[in-house]
This record gives C-alpha cells, structure tokens and sequence, in this order.
C-alpha cells in the first residue's frame, strides 16, 4: 500500500492532520478541509471520504479499512481506538424512499427530502465487514458488531450487536481499557526516552 507523505497530506489541505498517520494515495477524499484525522490513524485503499457541511472527525488510532465509505451531509465522528472493516458504509444523511418525493443529488432540494443527522462512533467500537449505519445514530463506546448488518437504531456501550437489522447479542468485555491505559502510558514512555 501506498501512502502519503506527511508534506503531501499537508498539501490536501485536511482540517486537521494529525502526527504519524497514514492516508492511502488510492483513498479518495472530498471536502478536505471538513476532515480531521487524529494521530496515529490510517486510512486503506480505495476508501470513499465525503464528508459534507457537517465534518468527519477521525480520533487517534483509528483504522478504516479497504472500501469504507464515509459520506453526508451531517457530521460523522470516529472515537479514539475505533475500526471499520472493509466495505463499511456510514451515511450520515439520506434520500426519502417513500416514494412522496424524488432521490439523488442530481435533483434540486425542494423536490427530495433528504433527512440529515450525525453519526457517531464511540472509542473502541469496531464495525464489521459490509456493515450499514444510517444516520442519526450512536455507536456506543466498545460497542462491536458483526459483519454484513444494518443498523438502524443506537447501539448501547459494549454491546455485540449482529443482524439486519442489528440487535444486540450480549454483552462485550471491557479489558481493552485497561489494555489501552497500559499502552498509551508504554507509548508515552517511549516518547520521553527518545
């Protein structure tokens, strides 16, 4: 895989650029200066970064794998520590299938009836392989869930969730904090001997 150089990712003009991350020259990203990518963060090949007026905010240690679309109008935000697996889709806003009025961004807006909300992902939470969410949802803190599902309501902090739509399974456990205290204090360590 191929990255960008830290003065090339400069150069795209991101809103923030986080130290030490890695963007894919085979990622194609819009509205460069409504993104914010946090430390330490990478981004996979052929991964689709749309953000509209409302921002995508990518935290530290953020992985968002191979074809991942992240696309809306409304704000989406990515916590410290989380993951996408390939192919996931977050919108952040959406057409009105009813049929009351017309879809795409071809059409003016007072023909459709485009509903916009944030989307939010909480730290720890890692989403599935061609997983959904739609927008207006929270993705609790340490929340998973399993691959190819939809998701179409909040999902409670540390909760598996699995399905279409997704339901919530049982409950995750919590040992990544204490695994992410001792690493960010080794990192930290690090640092300060070099």
């Amino acid at each position: 895989m191929s990255f960008y150089t830290e003065d090339e990712l400069r150069g795209l003009g991101l809103a923030h650029c986080g130290r030490w991350i890695k963007v894919s020259r085979k990622a194609s990203i819009y509205n460069p200066g409504k993104i914010s990518v946090g430390d330490y963060s990478r981004i996979d090949d052929f991964c689709v970064l749309s953000p509209g007026e409302g921002g995508l905010e990518i935290g530290r240690h953020v992985h968002i794998a191979v074809f991942s679309l992240l696309i809306g109008r409304g704000r989406i935000f990515l916590g410290d520590f989380s993951g996408l697996s390939s192919r996931v889709a977050i919108y952040s806003s959406n057409d009105d299938y009813s049929g009351e009025f017309m879809t795409n961004p071809t059409v003016p807006p007072e023909y459709t009836n485009v509903t916009v909300a944030p989307v939010t992902v909480g730290r720890h939470a890692i989403i599935g392989s061609g997983t959904v969410v739609l927008p207006g949802l929270t993705i609790g803190e340490g929340v998973a869930i399993g691959a190819q599902a939809l998701v179409t309501s909040d999902c409670e902090p540390f909760g598996i969730y699995v399905g279409a739509p997704a339901r919530k399974v049982k409950e995750r456990k919590r040992n990544l904090l204490l695994l992410e205290k001792a690493f960010v204090d080794a990192t930290a360590n690090e640092l300060r001997t070099r």
